[in-house]
């Protein structure tokens, strides 16, 4: 077995800005054309592991991890905080390396709360979003101490009746949409006005007049959020403009908000024509504008937090599949279908996303084929990947497919009952088991069969 020692796209690789890539940091192909992650070599991982399985880099976490937090203490000078947005890939693994990194999160749900609770993350580095939480989801809030992002009238009136039951202070932030559009994918704008998130902007000061008089509700500042996979810069600075300026309305309410979270949605790299900003570079426009702003409103700078997902774990993920059927059709493509498809990697078929894949046990052959990587599911939509160029591609080929450590496990599903893949996290060539490949017992463990449609002699599955 040879000792990695080239780095694939080796004249590319930016190890202070982790999104800007298209392999894991960690990532590294032997003299033999093996690609190696981690210090772990992936067919090692496939045999061991079994596929499709999800690899994370721990060195790439950790990397995009400390690339805000450094960018921040050099660009802002006020207090800042960084919350992984857990919803790119929530886990018991994924939460406590955040905050060994020092970082806060944001959950959306209760699922997500207790998964970064149960992971060690500080309860009072954590906000939980959400534009319909449910009474026990905000109940769970209350409890635990994590500031609640206001959302709506409805979630309003709910947290004003649990707090006066429960005795207790809700801190909250209020979002509203600041009207700014952005260049991305029409489901993943959320700045917008015809947002289904948080108030109108014309409702602002309806909400914190009411907030004003309510003893129950700490107003500890505002949040906006207004896209994903954005590789624009200017938007950020119109936002900061938009936020600093409520932020002064709500001080002159009588409200002492001390945050302005600004949200996430810094892009990555997903295939080579992508170019998305570093992360230092869309923390100093947010810094710099956050500060002009607060200049010319003449406030005090507020403590700064953002909520980056993506750009913090999809570099950082890759997929491993094992090929099995090729079908040709002259003149018009080639299909080579791999173990897994929509149900591991749902974002080609719901965003149209594109994706970079290479064979990693022949990452140094010439891409003489060109193939459009199918998955197994009964769907003609179940493509992963069109037209790709690679080396040539037979039945029992690994293929790992590159960025898929954000919004892939998290939106999984076991659509056609196909079981979730396990994940593993590699550094110092160790792999450690994250989360366990569901077996077709799991999948139908909280099923229940009806006694007058029981069959006789139907065999029970064990």
């Amino acid at each position: 077995m040879s000792s990695p020692r080239f780095r694939p796209y080796e004249e590319d690789v930016d190890v202070q800005s982790p999104n800007r890539n298209l392999a894991p940091l960690g990532a590294e192909v032997d003299q033999e054309g093996q690609l190696w992650v981690g210090g772990c070599r992936l067919a090692d991982l496939a045999d061991h592991y079994g596929t499709p399985l999800y690899v994370l880099d721990e060195t790439t976490l950790r990397a995009g991890c400390q690339a805000y937090c450094r960018a921040l203490v050099r660009h802002y000078p006020g207090k800042s905080l960084v919350l992984y947005a857990s919803k790119a890939h929530s886990s018991l693994a994924m939460a406590a390396l955040m905050a060994s990194e020092g970082l806060g999160l944001d959950a959306v749900s209760a699922g997500e709360l207790l998964t970064a609770l149960g992971g060690g993350m500080d309860p009072r580095n954590m906000v939980l979003h959400g534009n319909n939480k449910s009474r026990d989801e905000l109940r769970l809030a209350l409890e635990h101490g994590v500031t609640v992002v206001l959302d709506n009238w409805l979630e309003l009136d709910l947290l004003e009746r649990l707090c006066g039951q429960q005795g207790q202070r809700a801190r909250l932030l209020i979002r509203f949409t600041p009207g700014i559009e952005c260049h991305t994918h029409e489901y993943i704008r959320t700045g917008h006005l015809d947002s289904k998130f948080g108030f109108d902007l014309e409702e602002l000061d309806t909400v914190l007049q009411r907030l004003a008089t309510a003893s129950w509700a700490d107003v500890a500042g505002l949040h906006a959020h207004i896209g994903s996979q954005i590789f624009e810069l200017q938007p950020h600075e119109d936002l900061a403009a938009v936020m600093v300026k409520a932020l002064a309305r709500a001080r002159a309410l009588g409200h002492h908000p001390k945050d302005l979270n600004v949200g996430g949605g810094l892009g990555v790299r997903y295939v080579d024509s992508d170019d998305p900003p570093a992360i230092a570079a869309w923390v100093q426009t947010v810094s710099a504008a956050v500060v002009a702003a607060c200049r010319q409103q003449q406030q005090p700078l507020p403590r700064l937090l953002c909520e980056p997902g993506r750009s913090l774990v999809a570099t950082a993920g890759l997929t491993l599949y094992q090929v099995g059927s090729r079908k040709e059709i002259p003149g018009v493509r080639t299909y080579v279908a791999v173990d897994g498809g929509m149900s591991d990697n749902p974002r080609p078929i719901t965003y149209q996303s594109r994706y970079t894949a290479c064979l990693p046990q022949r990452c140094r052959d010439a891409a003489t084929d060109t193939v459009t990587v199918a998955g197994k599911h009964c769907e003609s939509g179940d493509v992963l990947l069109h037209h790709i160029p690679l080396p040539p591609v037979a039945s029992g080929d690994l293929l790992a497919v590159l960025a898929t450590g954000a919004y892939n496990a998290s939106m999984g599903s076991n659509y056609n009952r196909i079981p979730r893949p396990a994940a593993v996290l590699v550094q110092g060539g160790q792999a450690q088991l994250v989360q366990r490949r569901e077996t077709h017992q799991d999948l139908l463990r909280w099923d229940i069969l009806p006694e007058h449609l029981c069959q006789p002699g139907a065999v029970p599955i064990r």
